[in-house]
Parts: structure tokens; sequence; C-alpha cells
């Protein structure tokens, strides 16, 4: 989710559930150690509970990062052993750790005696040929000796060399009965499934069998899906916000965000599938490309481009 997943994005997708829990894209060791840490950390408060996704495989640098988050207010380390691409790889880092469960037990354990925040990992069901139920389990069981107590498991292998990391999310073959098995074999821990959930009907399924549901690219592509989460997931009263309220509140947030100096396209471009499956969505997304680059592009964009889209039956 790099590139994606970055804080206009949560705190539109706030607006859409105030129960559902945000994670920040992967920020590695080295950009937070030896960079600006504001840059990857700076949130809005509105967007908690947040996780922050770490990269790394040094202890005593993940134990650094981790008391940042404790510092800057995230409720949740996350450690990312699930990633496959080459640049993840050469920074030995991501899903390639997954053949080293003594590795990723000894970050876990120095983030958890850094900090009080949940320390979680996030990985594949096994990567190349190092893909078989046995090897997932103990990877899994030395992990949770560190002090690990939930795993978000993305229920596809990894190819890590000859597929790409576009290739690596669509081409190994979902296998949700081995997410499903783990908990089974590990009911004291909490086991979340990732991967191919694109509806909330598809995440109630699962959580007939697993502890919690991530959804990743969905998220991005038809946010307005998560609108229905605290009703239908977490047993919340009321009704669901409407993409009307939702984009009110959010237009506010851009004028604060542009009267601060940032680019108006940064913050339109996570509206674009808001409206995705409406009869006024391509007159939206049409509005919000064009209009959205233009010199003084404000929130006015964001109201036009909801006429356009009103105009279609959007709402």
């Amino acid at each position: 989710m790099l590139d994606h997943t970055d804080r206009h994005l949560r705190y539109l997708l706030r607006l859409l559930s105030r129960k559902a829990r945000l994670y920040t894209e992967m920020v590695t060791t080295g950009a937070l150690l030896h960079g600006d840490p504001s840059r990857f950390l700076r949130h809005d408060p509105f967007e908690q509970p947040v996780a922050l996704q770490l990269g790394g495989s040094q202890p005593t640098a993940m134990a650094a990062c981790a008391r940042l988050a404790e510092r800057w207010g995230y409720a949740e380390v996350n450690m990312n052993v699930g990633c496959p691409s080459e640049r993840v790889r050469a920074g030995t880092f991501g899903a390639c750790l997954m053949a080293e469960p003594t590795t990723v037990a000894a970050c876990v354990r120095a983030m958890c005696n850094a900090v009080s925040l949940p320390v979680t990992v996030k990985s594949r069901i096994g990567i190349d040929d190092r893909d078989s139920y046995e090897a997932l389990a103990e990877f899994v069981g030395t992990v949770a000796e560190a002090g690990c107590g939930t795993f978000v498991v993305h229920a596809r292998k990894a190819w890590l060399k000859g597929l790409s990391p576009a290739e690596n999310r669509t081409v190994p073959p979902l296998r949700y009965d081995v997410v499903y098995r783990l908990k089974q074999d590990f009911p004291g821990l909490e086991v979340v499934v990732n991967g191919g959930v694109r509806t909330i009907e598809s995440a109630l399924e699962h959580l007939s069998r697993v502890d919690g549901v991530m959804i990743g690219r969905a998220a991005i592509e038809t946010p307005y899906i998560l609108a229905e989460a605290d009703q239908r997931v977490f047993a919340e009263e009321g009704p669901p916000p409407s993409r009307r309220e939702v984009l009110e509140r959010y237009a506010a947030y851009v004028d604060t965000q542009v009267s601060a100096g940032v680019p108006l396209q940064r913050m339109t471009r996570h509206l674009l599938g808001l409206f995705h499956g409406t009869p006024g969505a391509r007159a939206w997304r049409r509005h919000l490309t064009v209009e959205g680059t233009r010199p003084g592009a404000g929130s006015h964009v964001i109201t036009d481009a909801l006429l356009s889209a009103s105009g279609g039956g959007g709402r």
C-alpha cells in the first residue's frame, strides 16, 4: 500500500468508519531514524486508532522506531513481513524475513520490551518453496513466543523471484483455508485474514472463522464500502454516513490542508472511487481529475464534482 495509505486517505476512511483500525503505509526504520520522522509520522488525532507499519530487520532499530510510534500517539506497531518487492528484499525486510523466524522474533521481542503498544506482524502464508503449513506454523509459533499476539496473514504465498509485487497480489492463489487452520491450531492468538476481501459481506463470512479482516486495495478503489462497517461489523447503532455527509466534512479538512500548502490533488486522488458503481461515477472522476490540478483549486472542486455526480444519480 506504499504511496496510498497516507494521512489524507486515513482521514477520509475515518469519516466512513469510526471503528475500523487504520494502517499507515510501510515505513522503513532507516527513513525514521536517518530522515525526518515527522514526514512519516505526522497525522491528525481524528484518524486514531492507527497502526504504524514498520519495515526492518534490526532489533535495535525496530525498538527505536516503536518508541517513536508510541511518542507520536500510534495505537499499534505492525512489523511488515509480507511485502515481496525487490527493493524491500534488498533492504532485508518484508516477505523474505519469513525464512528467518528467529530474526523476526528478535525484532518483536525488542519492540515489546521497548513500548507498551501492541506489537503485531503482517505476513504471507509462505514464500517461494518454503510454503508448507508446517513452515508457517513454525514461523507463527516462534514469533508468538517473542510476544506477538496478533498475526495479519495475507492468504497468498509470495514468489520472491519471477513475479512483480502487482503479480504477487493476484497470481498466487488465495488459500483462506490455511489462515483458518492457523486460527484453529493457535486459538490463543488473534488471527486476521487479508487478501481478496472486497465487500463487507465477504468480511462477515471470514469473521465466522477468524478474529479480524484487513481490507486493502478495495478501501482505496471503492472506499464507500466501509460506510456500513460500523453498523454491520461492529454493531453500532444509527445509519451509515452518506457520501454527501462524508464529502462535506472532508471538504473542511481539505481547506485546512490547502491553506497549509498541501496540493489539492494529493487529497482528491483518494476520492476518485467514492462513487464507484453509481451512475454519476464517471462525471465525478472527470471533474476531480480535470479541475483538481488548476491553479487556486480548493474544496470548491469537490463541491462542484458532487453536483456533477448528483446530476447522474450520485448521492
